[in-house]
């Protein structure tokens, strides 16, 4: 498969997977173990809001390859077929932007790039 030729629905499509699961196994290794308190928390990183911001302080902070920077734009211009419920047009393409890095990285076989990632937004 030519994952450069893998539709950015598709790519937003696993990576969200990908980075819920990433952001999951954070929380409970931090110790959280009441799952009300896991999904509160979750929703500091995994609501569109939250997504975009951190795809914004990943691009500002310059952390990601020119590789990488493609699959964001392309995913950013990516024209979803339903409207967003909880966000805005905007805030929604930023999120599905960084959900399709996620799954570009996973389908690459990239763990250590989405490990790399996934401590830059934690830090």
């Amino acid at each position: 498969m030519n994952i450069n030729e893998v539709n950015s629905g598709v790519l937003a499509y696993i990576g969200d997977a990908v980075y819920e699961v990433e952001i999951r196994n954070y929380l409970i290794l931090s110790k959280k173990n009441k799952v009300d308190k896991l999904q509160k928390e979750a929703i500091n990183y995994v609501s569109a809001l939250s997504q975009a911001k951190i795809l914004e302080s990943l691009l500002d902070s310059q952390f990601l390859s020119e590789e990488e920077l493609k699959i964001v734009r392309r995913a950013r211009n990516y024209k979803p077929n339903s409207k967003p419920k909880h966000a805005d047009i905007k805030t929604y393409k930023k999120a599905t932007a960084l959900e399709a890095l996620f799954g570009f990285l996973y389908l690459q076989n990239n763990q250590g790039r989405i490990k790399q990632i996934i401590n830059k937004i934690l830090e």
